[in-house]
């Protein structure tokens, strides 16, 4: 019988659990409300925030952000039995059912915590069917989940007036501060207003507020909760709670975090507030825990904002700065614009990922690749001289020329005819090949359609690019991707750039076209997945070296004015850029802790005659580097193990010939750096008189000495002829010399041009495709000679091979080098019908 009993207790006992899972598969538990998009720093405290979808402040908030007082006195307020009851409490319910049933004192529903946390998810109205059913849910909820998520969906959810619920959201908007950095007295307050959010209204009604929590205060020292004397501090504690803005620090990576963790399901309005689908809105529940370092961000915004009203006069409204921790490649400061909120200026435009033209800013680049190869050495010796690339003449952008400069001096006053020369030597594809392993997708993309003009601007980057790129540099050549979230945290997914940017090569200089219209456009969403990639070895230790050497030499602009702080200042290594037209200033530097990067301008795209990235984007650099690493030691980079040191020429920095006397320290990369020796002087044979020279198959037996002539390129040559600067020439070449054909001979051996004919006139049809033969007649020994026209390089040519010109109306004058450094000239006459 017993046995029969027990077996019907079990089956009834499986039928109710039976039953229980089915109500509770039919009647499944509410959603929890989804949480405001919050970005967070390094530190965990909160940067951004965003509206949930219901247009309410309800920031996510773990138990361990809240302190074990706040959770104590709520607890003792709200629920004493909370830690042992299964969700509702029967001895408060039949008390609170005889209270309000006699009609003695106040009437209450009893409602314990959990109670609360099932009428927050499923609001109903105030009547026995809906206590009923708010006491199952509790039952629900306790069969669900732990005690401690429970309490925290409580503390997430509870409300604080207006549209704010949470104890987070309360202590950032009321208070300024987040939960644990709250006193007691203002953490007793957050436990009163849930229960009045509408009388006790922090900043509306902060009197009854007061008076109440000193009320709260008295009883939770009367059942031990807090100690007297913590108590009695806590009275005497003026209440200033008052409403305040939302957390809006790096708005820009905010925005940009937050869109990628929606994936596509938001929209931001220009407020910088979001609306949302409920349905597929991420939970939010943890925030999105960037690298940003709050104190940094914070400082890096005001420099910036307050710099840039200071440009205003000037025509300039916006700038852009990036600041990278080098030891972890992290991002510790993300300043998109001088004001989010800015609309007249377009401040919602992220100047960060925005393709601009980087001016000058990847000459450091150039010429710590070419070292790779072996092609230069700081020494080595480039020309300066105007100089015609197929078509493409580019200018220094002071316009002057000083025929030959050390590859440093080039670097130093960023010289663009020596890049280019450099840049044509080590190949535009290899570059743009090694940019596009550096991160530059815009590069890599249009690589097949850029030229020589990329090493002057000429094709599109963003100052996250850029600013990575120095961060090599710092890095000893290893490139890694940045990283703007924590381990585990999402990042932005990687994409290509929208739009585009075309490469123009024009007289004097080079532009930027970006998809017919000059104006700055934002990068669309994306950007390199961060945190995953691995370090790639992009220049060697050496080159990094050396670029870093020379551009830590160069003369801070706020030296002069701080001069007695120097010891304290910060070492630096930068480089400036400015774009064609005067669109785009940019300064980047870098030492051993930090690359920051900078950029200003204007997001319309508008030049200003004042927009030098000398002048104006490199104080804003400084300025940034001294709040942020002043007194940091010192600390600087020592040669690496691979480097060495050689004598060189000082006129062309090349190993030392027989005729280089002088000589000069310089570093090299030993087995790669170029061992060609130098012949900067050549020795020629000639009479005694120095009339004529001789060849060794003229040279007569006596009456004759041997002189050293300089060996001038044919292009440097031309430029110190047309200048006038003094320069020594050779004699002419032997007229009797047996190799000299009587036909193209010519009194001072030149070569003879042939086409065009002197002093004629050439009239040509700007309606067709007409052209300018030149021709010439070289010696025999002349292998090439090179062709000039109005003292710009056109092209080396084939002493028999016809060359073709479209010249512009006017004089113009054609002139003809020989590789034996002889030059001859012609003027003529061209009009266009």
């Amino acid at each position: 019988m017993n046995k029969r009993r027990g077996l019907r207790f079990l089956g009834g006992l499986a039928v109710l659990l039976l039953l229980l899972l089915g109500l509770d598969r039919l009647f499944p538990l509410p959603p929890v409300p989804p949480y405001s998009p919050v970005v967070l720093a390094a530190d965990g405290s909160v940067l951004h925030a965003y509206l949930a979808p219901d247009q309410k402040w309800r920031l996510p908030a773990e138990l361990s952000d809240i302190t074990p007082a706040l959770r104590e006195a709520l607890i003792a307020k709200e629920d004493r039995w909370f830690r042992w009851h299964p969700g509702i409490n029967p001895v408060a319910l039949l008390k609170a059912a005889g209270r309000n049933a006699l009609g003695r004192g106040r009437r209450t529903g009893a409602s314990t915590i959990t109670m609360q946390v099932a009428r927050l998810l499923e609001p109903k109205e105030r009547t026995v069917g809906g206590k009923l059913q708010e006491m199952l849910r509790a039952l629900q909820l306790e069969a669900h989940y732990s005690k401690d998520d429970i309490l925290r969906l409580y503390l997430n959810l509870v409300p604080y007036g207006s549209n704010i619920e949470g104890v987070k959201s309360a202590a950032l908007l009321y208070y300024g501060q987040p939960p644990h950095y709250l006193s007691l007295a203002q953490t007793v307050t957050l436990t009163i207003v849930p229960n009045n959010p509408t009388g006790l209204a922090p900043g509306r009604h902060n009197a009854a507020l007061q008076a109440a929590r000193n009320k709260w205060l008295r009883r939770l020292g009367e059942q031990g909760v807090f100690a007297q004397k913590d108590v009695a501090n806590a009275l005497q504690e003026p209440l200033l709670a008052q409403r305040r803005a939302a957390p809006q620090l790096a708005p820009h990576l905010s925005r940009r975090l937050v869109q990628e963790a929606l994936r596509g399901t938001g929209s931001f309005h220009e407020s910088g507030t979001t609306t949302l689908s409920r349905s597929t809105t991420p939970a939010f529940d943890a925030g999105i825990r960037s690298t940003l370092v709050r104190s940094t961000q914070a400082k890096a915004e005001d420099l910036t904002r307050h710099y840039v009203r200071r440009l205003a006069p000037l025509g300039i409204t916006q700038a852009a700065v990036l600041v990278v921790d080098n030891r972890t490649r992290t991002v510790q400061a993300y300043v998109g614009s001088a004001d989010f909120h800015d609309l007249r200026h377009q401040g919602q435009v992220d100047g960060i990922r925005a393709i601009r033209s980087p001016g000058s800013t990847l000459k450091p680049f150039l010429y710590a690749l070419a070292m790779d190869r072996g092609l230069v050495t700081p020494k080595r010796v480039l020309p300066d001289v105007p100089t015609s690339f197929g078509g493409f003449r580019p200018e220094n952008f002071d316009k002057r020329c000083q025929g030959e400069v050390t590859l440093e001096r080039a670097l130093c006053y960023s010289l663009n005819l020596p890049a280019v020369h450099v840049l044509q030597q080590l190949g535009v594809g290899e570059f743009t090949g090694q940019l596009g392993r550096a991160g530059f997708r815009t590069v890599a993309r249009q690589a097949p359609q850029l030229g020589l003009s990329t090493i002057l601007g000429g094709c599109g980057a963003t100052l996250e690019e850029l600013t990575n790129l120095y961060a090599t540099l710092a890095n000893q050549g290893r490139y890694e991707p940045l990283q703007w979230t924590a381990s585990g945290q999402p990042g932005p997914a990687k994409s290509d750039a929208s739009g585009g940017a075309a490469q123009r090569e024009r007289s004097g200089s080079a532009s930027l076209l970006t998809a017919g219209s000059p104006s700055l456009r934002e990068r669309g969403q994306g950007g390199e997945a961060r945190g995953t990639g691995s370090a790639t070895q992009l220049l060697s230790e050496s080159s990094a070296y050396l670029v870093t050497d020379i551009l830590s030499q160069l003369v801070r602009p706020d030296l002069p004015v701080g001069y007695e702080n120097s010891l304290r200042l910060p070492r630096v290594a930068w480089k400036t850029g400015t774009s064609y037209g005067r669109r785009d200033a940019w300064s980047i530097g870098y030492n051993r802790h930090y690359t920051i990067g900078v950029w200003v301008g204007n997001f319309g795209g508008q030049g200003a005659p004042a927009l030098t990235g000398t002048d104006v984007a490199t104080p804003l650099l400084f300025d940034l580097f001294n709040a942020l690493s002043y007194n940091d030691g010192g600390e600087w980079y020592a040669p690496p193990a691979g480097l060495d040191f050689r004598l060189v020429c000082p006129v062309t920095g090349q190993v030392p010939g027989e005729h280089c006397p002088d000589q000069v320290m310089d570093y090299f990369l030993p087995g790669v750096s170029d061992v060609r020796r130098c012949e900067h002087q050549q020795e020629v044979f000639v009479a005694a008189d120095g009339a004529v020279s001789y060849c060794r198959s003229c040279l007569p037996a006596a009456g004759y000495r041997r002189v050293l002539f300089p060996n001038f390129a044919p292009e440097v040559l031309a430029f110190k002829a047309a200048n006038g600067l003094p320069h020594a020439l050779r004699p002419p070449h032997n007229p009797a010399c047996a190799l000299v054909r009587a036909a193209d001979a010519a009194p001072d051996q030149a070569p003879r041009i042939l086409s065009p004919t002197p002093n004629a006139e050439y009239v040509l049809d700007a309606r067709d495709s007409q052209q300018l033969q030149l021709r010439c007649a070289a010696w025999s020994d002349v292998r090439q000679v090179y062709w000039y026209a109005n003292d710009q390089f056109v092209r080396a040519a084939a002493p028999t091979e016809a060359v073709f010109i479209r010249p512009t109306a006017g004089p113009l004058k054609i002139s003809c080098a020989d590789d034996h450094g002889r030059n001859t000239n012609v003027q003529v006459l061209v009009e266009q019908l």
